[in-house]
């Protein structure tokens, strides 16, 4: 079985030697493993990912690098062997003779990072074929539209695919099977009528919580050592996934244009004027967008027009997936200095918005997002759309609310009183859940 020790260097080992030399002195090899690999947390996605093996006889999670899908499937799966594939060695012959490869190693085997193997998936299919067994390969992918090409040529009606993100507040405080989302959309008056009934998880100073992001990885280490957690991050992701898949040979200008996008958090994009403030054509700057949107780095919401288009803004807004990723390429030190910091408001925004993706993303129907702006300036900051029906969220880094705040939902329902639109939240930077009106409620950040 292949280890992921033996691949390298990777961010999550990257630590003091004064400090791993004391270990040793002091407790020796297995101090070194608790001090260094966080405890395990059990994710909202094991339910889905038990149901996929019942069903599907080939299981592909994607995700960015270090999300846990590695961890999370030798959790559930410890007794299934385990290869950890490299885009240059061709460990075990794989590539080179993948049905030498299988036979060797017959299922159920879990195969990470499978976009370094495309030539396994037609031998997979041929063996899957010919066996009526569940849950008998689990695939791995940090690459989205490789991976997916790749399968879907080759698996097409064989494989369940789940997409694991960074964690949830609720994972992070050991409560996984918490999904306000999930009761907000199937019944929003029971929700806001048992709001004040809900305790908050327990979350470290907002701040805090915005700078360090939500990767695995970090959720244990002291804040002196997360930058270089986020800086060998980066660097593994250009070496690794930006040069395989693209042949940019200004790697400076990317290297701006990753901090310059990381500034545009929570704003509309203009892929034209982000390709001038970096020298390069409105072309390669979408093109460079949509590499990070496809190695899981970058999500984007896309308007909603209704039946008003001429007087909607058409522009999609743009998010990076880890807010602390955003901050350390922004280089904000510290906490203290994103307290302090204009991209507050829009690192907040940004957070909410990939905590409420990914609640919904773990729905049986993930809802539409989102976003909606007049050209007077009236806006929403996320709607979700799901069976026929809109649920308005606005996004505040404020502590106290007034009726004002909502002036953007209201004028929303007032541009589609045609529109089935659910009651209104207001997720902030409070603590209390608290009504505004008649049709909004706010509710803290980390209900």
């Amino acid at each position: 079985m292949v280890n992921k020790k033996n691949r390298g260097l990777s961010p999550i080992f990257i630590f003091p030697l004064q400090i791993i030399n004391s270990i040793i002195i002091m407790q020796g090899k297995e101090a070194i493993k608790e001090a260094i690999m966080p405890a395990y947390k059990s994710r909202q996605a094991e339910k889905k990912l038990k149901q996929y093996a019942k069903y599907f006889k080939v299981v592909l999670v994607t995700g960015a690098r270090q999300v846990g899908k590695s961890t999370l499937l030798q959790h559930l799966f410890p007794e299934y062997k385990c290869f950890i594939f490299d885009p240059i060695q061709d460990l075990y012959g794989a590539r080179r003779d993948p049905d030498l490869f299988l036979d060797t190693f017959p299922p159920p085997l879990v195969l990470d990072e499978i976009q370094f193997a495309p030539e396994l998936l037609p031998a997979i299919k041929r063996r899957v074929d010919t066996r009526e067994q569940q849950g008998q390969y689990f695939l791995t992918g940090s690459q989205n539209l490789s991976v997916l090409k790749s399968v879907a040529e080759s698996l097409a009606g064989r494989v369940g695919i789940i997409n694991l993100e960074g964690m949830t507040i609720q994972e992070m405080s050991s409560r996984p099977e918490d999904n306000w989302l999930a009761e907000y959309l199937q019944s929003p008056a029971a929700f806001l009528k048992l709001r004040q009934e809900r305790e908050p998880v327990e979350a470290g100073p907002l701040a805090q919580t915005l700078w360090r992001g939500s990767l695995p990885g970090i959720l244990e280490m002291p804040n002196d050592i997360v930058a270089g957690y986020f800086r060998s991050y980066i660097q593994t992701y250009v070496e690794r996934d930006v040069r395989l898949l693209e042949n940019i040979r200004e790697l400076s200008s990317f290297d701006r244009f990753l901090g310059l996008s990381a500034a545009l958090c929570a704003q509309e994009i203009n892929a034209s004027q982000l390709g001038r403030e970096i020298g390069v054509t409105p072309a390669t700057s979408r093109r460079w967008l949509d590499l990070l949107e496809n190695t899981f780095q970058w999500l984007e919401v896309f308007p909603y027009h209704g039946n008003t288009i001429k007087r909607i803004s058409g522009k999609r807004k743009g998010y990076w997936r880890d807010t602390g990723l955003a901050c350390y390429l922004q280089r904000l030190s510290s906490p203290d200095a994103l307290a302090v910091s204009p991209l507050l408001g829009s690192m907040f925004e940004t957070w909410v918005v990939n905590q409420l993706y990914r609640l919904s993303s773990l729905l049986p129907t993930p809802p539409q997002l989102y976003h909606w702006r007049t050209s007077g300036g009236a806006e929403v900051d996320l709607i979700l759309a799901l069976d026929g029906c809109l649920f308005p969220l606005e996004i505040k880094c404020k502590t106290s609310l007034t009726g004002h705040d909502a002036r953007g939902l209201r004028a929303f329902r007032e541009t589609y009183p045609q529109e089935k639109i659910a009651p209104a939240l207001i997720i902030y930077a409070g603590r209390e859940s608290c009504p505004l009106d008649q049709y909004t409620t706010a509710i803290p950040w980390n209900i």
